[in-house]
């Protein structure tokens, strides 16, 4: 187990700028199974390779062509497959711990712009006011289109103190946007907790980092010091990206029982058929000790919701779907961004690598969430009239070359009139003011608190459509309902069954 554990792979959110994707690392190399190389067409590439060095107009360095026929070809496989050259190498090992130097921003790209998906809480991009939505059209004088989202990403980070221009398309506003920007070491705070209320915490985790299930089981430790006789508790995973593997792991053990699964794996080596556990030597890595041995007993019972939205990926959906699965805790936001698949760092040389998806996850009831993502129990906007931000940012489904769902049919977006959606985006995006989670002001934050209290939690109809347009009950999904939904404080008993 031990081998197969080091060797395996990572679990992260697309490019982030400012915010590594935290990942596993092996340096373990592994032999292509029982293929030859492919002679024919690795003639065809020498060839070309000869014909630009000899006919292009300039002179073009050996490294140049070779890391860019490397770069390009991982980068055709899907959206989280990258060549990871020296910086990017670098920059990913150090965003695992927590901090690095960039704006704070979550990325991805939309029709060949780089699209903010989140900026990160009092991160520079945060202070500078940069939302969900917004898209990057020039990075201080260059274009971003024909830029790769590594490329993008590259420019964007740099040397602490050092400033970029952005120009941001908003749709709400009727110019560019000019911003400059001062980069930082970012130092993301992954745990946040508190007492809301009394008898009622909240715990959200930003990221899941190397430190994340150490600081967890310290924040436990300090809520149940400050209330022992907690009575619910809140476990916000909204737009969290996800980040390393044996922090999903450990973040899920501390509410399961031990040694039930908690994710299992699957892909084409050996070593990406892996069924993962809530045992310490699943999430505590070369530690002897267990961050988790000391949190008190009541954490194994205490009544739960587990908040979600788009923005939640990848690792939190891991501990969302084992929750879900197990009938720990209430799910409840919005559906969840759809990426199940795993990527692995392949070392190359001593400084650079190639990130690769190796597997598709699944939770502990079988279910892929690749593509689909994690459907709560109980649908919630952002706020009280039943809109929100969610709607205005992709998911998995709708980025170019995703991986499919090998389990169900793949989801889609309902179909819109273009016109009037962009008329409704626009007018959502001027009335949205920036959210601080766990605030007073925090409605989906108010839905759990009252779920938890057996109190009626206003909920709106989900829209989980297939590629017809239609829900998964087969029914026309154009209809919005907002509906109270009385909870009953029995529906949090813990019904958990080894497997």
């Amino acid at each position: 187990m031990g081998s197969k554990f080091k060797n395996f792979g990572l679990i992260g959110l697309g490019m982030v700028a400012g915010v590594a994707v935290s990942m596993q690392f092996s340096a373990v190399a592994q032999k292509t199974p029982g293929n030859f190389l492919p002679v024919e067409e690795l003639r065809q590439l020498t060839e070309v390779f000869g014909i630009i060095k000899s006919e292009y107009v300039e002179p073009v360095e050996d490294n140049k062509l070779l890391t860019e026929a490397i770069s390009g070809m991982v980068a055709s496989l899907d959206p989280h497959s990258a060549y990871l050259d020296k910086k990017s190498y670098k920059e990913l090992k150090e965003g695992t711990q927590g901090k690095f130097v960039g704006l704070g921003i979550e990325v991805g790209m939309e029709d060949g712009y780089v699209k903010i998906v989140s900026p990160i809480e009092d991160s520079p991009a945060y202070r500078a006011g940069l939302k969900p939505g917004d898209l990057i059209t020039k990075l201080d004088s260059q274009p971003v289109k024909g830029l790769t989202l590594d490329e993008a990403v590259k420019r964007m980070r740099g040397e602490p103190n050092t400033k970029i221009t952005l120009t941001i398309f908003r749709k709400s506003e009727d110019k560019p946007i000019i911003v400059t920007i001062t980069r930082e070491l970012i130092k993301q705070q992954s745990v946040k907790a508190k007492i809301v209320e009394p008898g009622y915490a909240w715990l959200r985790i930003a990221q899941f980092q190397e430190p994340t299930v150490e600081d967890m089981a310290r924040k436990i430790q300090t809520l149940y010091a400050q209330d022992p006789a907690i009575k619910g508790l809140v476990l916000d995973l909204r737009n969290d990206p996800g980040g390393v593997l044996p922090g999903a792991i450990g973040v899920s053990a501390a509410f399961l029982p031990k040694d039930v699964p908690v994710v299992s794996t699957n892909g084409q080596l050996q070593d990406s058929k892996a069924t993962f556990y809530a045992r310490r030597e699943f999430y505590s890595g070369r530690t002897l000790s267990d961050p988790l041995a000391k949190l008190p007993e009541a954490i194994k019972n205490v009544p739960m919701v587990v908040l979600i939205n788009t923005g939640s990926a990848s690792a939190s959906e891991i501990v969302a779907g084992a929750l879900q699965d197990y009938k720990r805790a209430t799910i409840i936001g919005t559906q969840s961004f759809g990426k199940g698949s795993v990527q692995t760092i392949r070392q190359i040389s001593a400084d650079t690598a190639v990130k690769l998806t190796t597997a598709r996850y699944y939770t502990p009831n079988g279910r892929s969430i690749q593509a689909k993502g994690i459907v709560p129990d109980l649908n919630v906007e952002e706020t009280a009239d039943g809109d929100g931000i969610n709607g205005l940012r992709a998911r998995e489904a709708d980025l170019q070359k995703h991986l499919t769902n090998d389990k169900e049919k793949e989801v889609a977006r309902p179909k819109v009139d273009e016109a009037e959606e962009e008329q409704r985006v626009a007018a959502l995006v001027k009335k949205i003011k920036p959210l601080e989670y766990g605030s007073a002001e925090d409605f989906q934050l108010a839905q759990a608190l009252n779920h938890l209290k057996g109190l009626p939690v206003k909920v709106t109809e989900a829209k989980v459509v297939d590629k017809e347009g239609k829900d998964k009950d087969g029914k026309d999904s154009s209809k919005d309902a907002d509906k109270p939904a009385k909870t009953d404080k029995a529906d949090h008993k813990t019904d958990i069954k080894k497997k």
